[in-house]
């Protein structure tokens, strides 16, 4: 049986032969899911390039079939969070799955602003934040700030009932105090005011923002993420983006702040619809950990 080095070395190449940005990395984490292993143990082992526990003894051949299998779907271009079932994001490990989009590192900052926002925004008479996340997804920006802001109520508006199969065991698996302070809600959050009771504090969206004629070069993205997820509608991609904007001044409270992601090149676009409404005050676009404008940052004022 070859060694574990010569396994991840092959994979690798394999990967690397079907245009996998990322195919040791890939490599690693294909064998340490199959194998039950962290890893840092993949890695280790293959820089030993020890053989296998046992010299192989202790390896059924069905997980060696398994391996190729994930490793053939992987050659196909199907996400790795996909085929794991898991994508990690700041603190959180979530479920995704067919029909829910993969959350991104660069969405992090998106998450790090409203957790921010929260918490600068300062508790209601009952103690509370208030934080509405709309077109939720996985949860990862709402379900993020629920974790890091111990008195921040979030409600986590989607409008897909694939997406929200998993926002709701994602939801489920927090601990319990944090679970208690979430509720994920079925909705569409260009229409969504119905369902509150009061104002929120901060409203954060990662919304669909994709131009029709910006179909996305990367499989994992074209292929596997829901298109409801990726395409914003209307010519420039912001036609749902600037209808969430306009419910976002009906959900929140005057002096709440609004928080949404956008493409790199769209911050001049969002920033000048929200100069033309008198319900918005201090626009600003802030980037991402690698320098692209990433977000609108817009301030709720009185009329």
């Amino acid at each position: 049986m070859p060694t574990v080095g010569a396994r991840l070395r092959e994979i690798t190449r394999r990967l690397a032969e079907a245009g996998v940005p990322s195919p040791e990395a890939d490599a690693v984490v294909l064998m340490a899911h199959t194998f039950g292993w962290e890893p840092g143990e993949v890695r280790t082992a293959a820089a030993r390039d020890d053989h296998w526990p046992g010299d192989g003894d202790d390896l059924h051949p069905l997980d060696l079939d398994l391996l190729e299998a994930r490793v053939e779907r992987r050659i196909g271009r199907e996400p790795l969070q996909h085929i794991t079932g898991k994508a990690y994001f700041r603190e959180l490990t979530l479920q995704v799955g067919d029909g829910v989009f993969v959350p991104r590192p660069e969405t992090e900052t998106v998450a790090q602003a409203a957790i921010d926002a929260a918490r600068a925004s300062g508790p209601g008479r009952d103690g509370k934040v208030r934080v509405t996340d709309l077109c939720a997804g996985s949860g990862a920006i709402g379900l993020s700030v629920a974790s890091e802001v111990d008195n921040a109520e979030v409600t986590l508006v989607e409008a897909s009932e694939g997406a929200q199969v998993y926002l709701r065991l994602n939801a489920r698996s927090l601990p319990d105090g944090v679970r208690q302070r979430v509720r994920p809600v079925l909705g569409d959050a260009r229409r969504c005011l119905h369902l509150f009771e009061g104002c929120a504090d901060v409203v954060v969206t990662n919304p669909p923002y994709i131009p029709p004629d910006g179909v996305p070069r990367d499989p994992e993205v074209r292929d596997y993420d829901p298109p409801e997820a990726l395409y914003g509608m209307g010519e420039d991609g912001l036609a749902i983006p600037r209808a969430i904007i306009d419910e976002a001044a009906r959900l929140l409270r005057v002096g709440g702040t609004l928080i949404m992601e956008h493409a790199d090149n769209q911050g001049p676009a969002l920033r000048a619809f929200v100069e033309r409404s008198e319900f918005w005050a201090d626009a600003r676009t802030e980037q991402d950990l690698t320098g692209r404008d990433r977000m609108l940052i817009v301030t709720r004022v009185g009329v």
